[in-house]
């Protein structure tokens, strides 16, 4: 087993982060006076075990140093032993009940926080994702490079080895990027997601996956980055987003058989991509011309594959708007009113019978085109129009505008929006780094409206709207309307991310909502695997719900308070703020490499 390490050593802080220690020996209490939790980055903090739990052997104990950077549900031993055929091996599959690990995940010895944004973009402590294999892999690519003790990301990538702020002209060029009309983007096959990083100046919002592979850890580099990213793959199933969810999609490079199985990944795209959204491949095998001496295959076989794709994009009922040197784009209409008499001419796919095109956990893919909602003429955008960013953000979703999902009015939107302002206002009172730029990667594990996204969209983060799989209520849709992303979880098991990925975690009525579905602990045990250390956690219940969770949490090494609703004592709902504390493996327990 791995050992705690937390009073010994002193890991070398960052330049950007060099803070004074301030009290962290305050007990766990419920109490409505300040809050004397200490949420500053100190990379290791003194702390007294009495404090945390009346017995040592409560705790729970760190897991061995091999764990490090588990991801149980992409753990590659574990996929292995499924088909391979479309990639199912890569796809979701969680530990069985004995398999489930009540450990606590070690941080690497040396780790650092991250630098803050933006200058995380650029940079990383090597300490924290001790991996060499990009750096050496795709050298020539400038994905990544490795300077002394951190790593810098130059903004490369396969088909923009010139910066992705080059290659973003370029398509800025072909599709206007900056008028406020295109806000959320996903990348398919995302690398160390430059693409994405280098959109969040021009308030474009990607929402970058990448499975879990030979190229190991490219993901967790996005999220160090403060990059949005997830574990995911284009496999047999949805992707974990709602219909109509982004504005534009990309792929560059992303090896991804857009022409196989009768089109079906093309389909996915089709079927998240919102009206009037665009697609955008760079790669093989756009301009194979220049490239198929490169790229090892024949002429013959690019131009079928491009020929492929081209044909299945003229079904699905996208206009082709570009292809220029190494860029084609497709733009999918704002309705189906043409598409429909098309499918006189084009008898496959057809439009999908299914009542649900959000619906995507665990659900497979299907070769037919998701229907767009019905319009009145050739003219007007199915689902409704959305306000340009950031108006975006507080206009009323068409989804709700609408009253597409049953019990959301737009007098609740806007009490959401309200209470909001007011929580928010509360939490600064409370922690006081959230409005200082101490976080970076947000998640909020039951967003329901994304109102906690909204609320902090003038600061430096960014949200990881989670919507619960089993919600009576899905909203997720309505959120990414608002400008946000996101995606379904069931909180029963653990999230698509690497350990220490989230610097703040949200988390309103989730223990209610799971109490009877799965154990306290395994939540919480999940919950300390993906937040940083030296992370906070906001978890908002009724009390003898929060005594319960606290009773957990003085057991994973956090720090924590039980607080009165900003509204008062006598409001039934209370708070729990809590730090993770810093601990991390003994160096003399590091894996060989």
């Amino acid at each position: 087993m791995g050992s705690w390490q937390n009073t010994t050593n002193n890991p070398p802080k960052p330049q950007s982060d060099i803070k004074t220690k301030s009290d962290c020996e305050t007990p766990a209490t419920t109490t409505s006076s300040p809050i004397k939790l200490d949420f500053e980055s100190h990379h290791q903090i003194q702390i007294s075990d009495e404090s945390l739990t009346s017995s040592r052997d409560e705790l729970f104990p760190p897991c061995e140093m091999s764990y490090s950077e588990y991801t149980p549900c992409q753990y590659p031993p574990r996929g292995r032993k499924f088909d391979r055929e479309m990639l199912r091996y890569r796809e979701r599959h969680c530990p069985a009940k004995e398999e489930l690990l009540f450990c606590l995940i070690p941080a690497p010895p040396k780790y650092k926080t991250p630098f803050k944004w933006p200058e995380s973009r650029d940079y990383a402590w090597y300490d924290n994702i001790p991996h060499k294999e990009l750096s050496i892999e795709k050298a020539v690519q400038h994905w990544i490079q490795v300077e002394g003790e951190r790593f810098r990301f130059p903004g490369g990538g396969t088909m923009f080895p010139l910066g992705a702020d080059v290659y973003i002209d370029d398509i800025d060029r072909l599709v206007p990027l900056g008028d406020g009309n295109i806000r959320t983007a996903i990348d398919t096959g995302c690398g160390v997601a430059s693409w994405g990083a280098y959109l969040l100046k021009r308030d474009i919002l990607a929402m970058s996956f990448a499975p879990r592979d030979t190229h190991e850890a490219q993901v967790q580099f996005a999220l160090e980055r403060g990059v949005p990213a997830m574990i995911g793959v284009m496999g047999s199933q949805r992707l974990p987003y709602p219909a109509r969810a982004f504005d534009m999609a990309h792929c560059s490079r992303c090896l991804i058989p857009w022409f196989q199985y009768d089109g079906l990944y093309l389909i996915e795209v089709d079927r998240v991509l919102r009206p009037g959204g665009y697609w955008i491949l760079s790669g093989p095998p756009i301009n194979w011309k220049k490239y198929w001496k490169g790229w090892e295959r024949s002429q013959q076989d690019l131009k079928q594959e491009q020929d492929a794709i081209e044909d299945v994009a003229r079904r699905l009922c996208w206009k082709k708007v570009a292809e220029k040197n190494d860029l084609s784009i497709w733009q999918k209409p704002i309705n189906h009113f043409e598409c429909l008499q098309n499918r006189k001419v084009y008898k496959t796919p057809h439009m999908c019978k299914s009542d649900n095109p959000d619906a995507s956990w665990y659900k497979n893919m299907e070769t037919c085109i998701t229907p767009l909602p019905k319009v009145n003429g050739p003219d007007e955008v199915a689902g409704g129009a959305l306000e340009k960013w950031p108006d975006r953000a507080f206009a009323v979703p068409p989804r709700i505008s609408t009253g597409s999902i049953p019990g959301i009015t737009v007098e609740k939107f806007n009490e959401d929006n309200e209470a909001w302002k007011e929580r928010l206002g509360h939490y600064k009172q409370i922690i006081n780094p959230l409005a200082q730029g101490r976080y970076r990667n947000v998640m909020d594990m039951n967003a329901y409206l994304g109102g906690f996204a909204a609320a902090l969209v003038k600061y430096p983060v960014w949200v990881m709207n989670v919507v619960p799989s089993d919600s009576d209520r899905d909203t997720l849709g309505a959120i990414y309307e608002r400008g946000f992303v996101g995606t379904y979880q069931d909180w029963c098991e653990a999230f698509s991310t690497y350990p220490r990925t989230y610097d703040l975690i949200h988390a309103g009525g989730v223990f209610s909502l799971y109490q009877d579905r799965c154990d306290v602990k395994i939540i919480l045990l999940e919950m300390d695997r993906i937040l940083r250390p030296e992370g906070t956690v906001i978890i908002r219940d009724t009390v003898d719900v929060l005594v319960k969770v606290q009773s957990v949490t003085s057991r994973m090494r956090w720090k924590s308070q039980i607080m009165d609703h900003e509204s008062g004592p006598f409001n039934p709902e209370k708070i729990l703020v809590a730090v993770k504390t810093y601990w991390t493996a003994k160096e003399q327990e590091l894996p060989k490499q």
